[in-house]
């Protein structure tokens, strides 16, 4: 029998406005690598055109899911592409890309962006992009429940999506006293993000509601785990899980590596022009 999940720990988010055009919140803050492994942060944003400029990433994978808005992507490598609400960007840092992310000319565009440790031998990978349009990826339906899988599986329902990291990302979307069961590896580590509406969640049962994470509990010694979901209202909620990377992280801005001897040459070939190759 799979080994029953339970949230070990619930925070509330808290939107701050960082300028007229930008407010944002950390779901997963920044330092606490252990805990999130192989997840490095999450930044929930609402923004408009004019917030981000170019910029530069190595060392990890960002994953950006639209909730409300129209975003444009521009980059040194893929060109340039438009996200919609529930749509998702799974793009590869690698080596480097430099890039921008900008609502399109009048969207006010609300989404959240992960960002996933690359291990060691990966740091360096080439560069790749996979738009996750929400009508072309697998869902899994039940009874009042319907199950979108972005990465990884839920009960076979599999998505195509090309990992480096093992990772499950799945929206749930389901009507008062739905239920569903997610089935993770046990070493798998997560949480969900609750974007509508309330429910309970794990063996406890335990409560959460929109703007809160719920992290679950460790099964690291159990090959296979599961997850249970109950809607009280109607829930819409992400579920991200992925397997530990154990290794040490040293970040600097958008680069993550191992040392800093890595984290300076990334500064060099940056002020190189390296990333633009």
């Amino acid at each position: 029998m799979p080994v029953q999940r339970r949230i070990r720990r619930v925070k509330t988010v808290q939107i701050e406005t960082n300028s007229p055009i930008h407010r944002s919140g950390q779901v997963l803050e920044p330092g606490n690598w252990q805990e999130y492994d192989p997840f490095l942060l999450l930044m929930e944003d609402i923004f408009e055109r004019g917030t981000f400029d170019f910029h530069p990433h190595r060392g990890i994978e960002t994953v950006t899911y639209v909730i409300d808005g129209q975003l444009e992507h521009f980059d040194s490598k893929a060109g340039h592409g438009t996200l919609g609400p529930g749509d998702v960007q799974w793009m590869t840092a690698g080596r480097g890309v430099i890039h921008k992310e900008d609502p399109a000319r009048g969207s006010t565009v609300h989404s959240l962006q992960l960002w996933i440790n690359l291990p060691k031998e990966k740091k360096m990978t080439e560069p790749r992009y996979q738009n996750l349009k929400a009508e072309d990826m697998p869902i899994r339906q039940e009874d009042g429940a319907l199950i979108r899988v972005f990465s990884g599986s839920s009960q076979g329902v599999k998505a195509p999506t090309l990992n480096h990291v093992p990772v499950t990302m799945v929206e749930m979307i389901l009507e008062p006293g739905a239920s569903v069961v997610q089935d993770l590896p046990g070493s798998y580590n997560g949480f969900f993000y609750i974007l509508e509406g309330s429910g309970t969640f794990g063996a406890d049962k335990t409560e959460g509601k929109a703007g809160q994470v719920l992290f679950l509990s460790r099964a690291e010694n159990e090959p296979e785990s599961e997850i249970t979901v109950i809607a009280k209202e109607k829930l819409r909620v992400l579920l991200y899980a992925g397997e530990p990377v154990n290794e040490p992280v040293v970040a600097y801005g958008p680069f993550v590596m191992n040392t800093q001897e890595e984290i300076r040459q990334a500064i060099r070939d940056y002020q190189e022009g390296k990333f633009a190759e």
